[in-house]
């Protein structure tokens, strides 16, 4: 059994997630002063995990620090290839050609250089929101444009809005989609009709799709995630991307596997990507898809637990809140429309009513105001403590706080 009750100092380690906050949630720098010590933040926010990392990775680690060479390096043996196709076969019943697999530093960067290499600079981005925002961030740092398609959100659920996304994709300047495969933050987690939906409209306007599914394998127990390349086995207009990082905490190590089919593709990032990697993170990563599935599947239960009890702590404490147990991520995504105006800045707010940190909807680019993003990968301890912060702030949300946020 693995202890996930265990809280662990994460101070001083240069973590985003205790020393990056202000720069990424408010834009700010260290002179941006709180009623609250750094330290006495609950951190809700940024998406890696309170948890430890695997011990198996751990020890993957510590077998290549033994070599006590860390030279340049690239995944040229065919074990890592082995370890990572097996698991996708094992989870998913799903495999691809080991000459379409790609390293990057994370997915993020490949999003950048994909979006580039794709997109002329007159043609447009498309994706669904409410998004996560390094979606448009990609778009923008090339200078294409992009086209939102806004999820149908009624009775607190999300769905695809199919005559919208049509519209939208048949736009002759409109040659790259990008989905998030299951989607932050909403957490929903496609069904195959969906994809399958989804994967007509892509076809019929030939469309360069690719498919984000880093939370692909925090799935809640009742769930099955389905790659769009399992629903669209020949396309070849389909990029992949997957990663170690979320489902073992291993964020700060950078790499992600990005599965390219079109050769023409494969071969420009070939030629333009800087096609080195960390001799650790290799280890990491491959330790993880040999000997990670039994912490994976404690980490699950866990999860569960910790997004049933948000579910019950704020029926109790904000029963005006609508909250539904994300189907995918350790990500809880809550409308609070009936407590505040839409023009309400919530990270402030929570951050200094409250002294916890989190994520608003405007954070994930429109189609989200009033809505709060909560990281629940933490120990119960430290949830009930934030979500305790969260519920007395708004429930005495106008009444004068003994802290002054004149300031603000």
């Amino acid at each position: 059994m693995y202890n996930f009750d265990e809280i662990i100092d994460r101070q001083h380690t240069n973590a985003m997630n205790t020393d990056g906050f202000r720069d990424y949630i408010f834009h700010a720098d260290d002179s941006m002063t709180f009623p609250y010590k750094d330290e006495e933040f609950i951190r809700m926010w940024v998406a890696d995990m309170e948890f430890a990392t695997p011990d198996v990775v751990i020890d993957g680690i510590r077998s290549r620090l033994d070599k006590r060479i860390f030279g340049y390096t690239r995944v040229f043996e065919n074990s890592y290839y082995e370890a990572f196709s097996k698991w996708c076969q094992n989870r998913y019943g799903w495999n691809f050609d080991k000459n379409e697999l790609v390293m990057s530093n994370g997915i993020i960067p490949a999003l950048y250089e994909l979006v580039e290499y794709i997109c002329k600079p007159d043609e447009k981005v498309l994706f669904l929101t409410p998004s996560y925002a390094y979606f448009k961030y990609a778009a923008d740092f090339n200078r294409r444009d992009y086209v939102c398609s806004d999820l149908r959100y009624e009775n607190g659920r999300y769905s695809i809005d199919f005559e919208d996304f049509a519209r939208k994709a048949a736009d002759e300047k409109t040659t790259l989609f990008i989905l998030c495969n299951p989607h932050n933050p909403s957490g929903r987690v496609w069904k195959r009709e969906e994809l399958k939906k989804l994967a007509e409209i892509i076809e019929e306007n030939h469309l360069w799709v690719i498919s984000d599914e880093i939370h692909c394998d925090l799935i809640r127990r009742n769930r099955i995630h389905i790659p769009l390349g399992k629903v669209m086995p020949d396309y070849q207009r389909l990029i992949t991307a997957m990663a170690p990082s979320k489902t073992f905490n291993l964020a700060g190590l950078m790499i992600s596997n990005i599965m390219i089919r079109d050769k023409k593709l494969k071969e420009i990032w070939l030629s333009r990507h800087y096609n080195f990697d960390n001799p650790l993170s290799i280890a990491a990563a491959q330790a993880a898809y040999e000997k990670g599935d039994v912490w994976l599947e404690e980490l699950r239960v866990y999860l569960d637990e910790n997004f049933r009890f948000t579910g019950e702590y704020l029926k109790e404490h904000l029963p005006k809140a609508i909250y539904h147990i994300s189907e995918a991520t350790y990500l809880a995504w809550v409308d609070l429309n009936a407590y505040f105006e839409k023009d309400e800045n919530l990270p402030l707010f929570f951050a200094y009513k409250a002294g916890v940190l989190l994520e608003g909807g405007n954070m994930f680019v429109q189609n989200s105001d009033g809505f709060i993003r909560l990281n629940l990968a933490c120990p119960k301890s430290v949830l009930e403590e934030g979500l305790k912060r969260i519920c007395e702030a708004v429930n005495t949300k106008h009444i004068r706080s003994d802290k002054n946020i004149s300031n603000i």
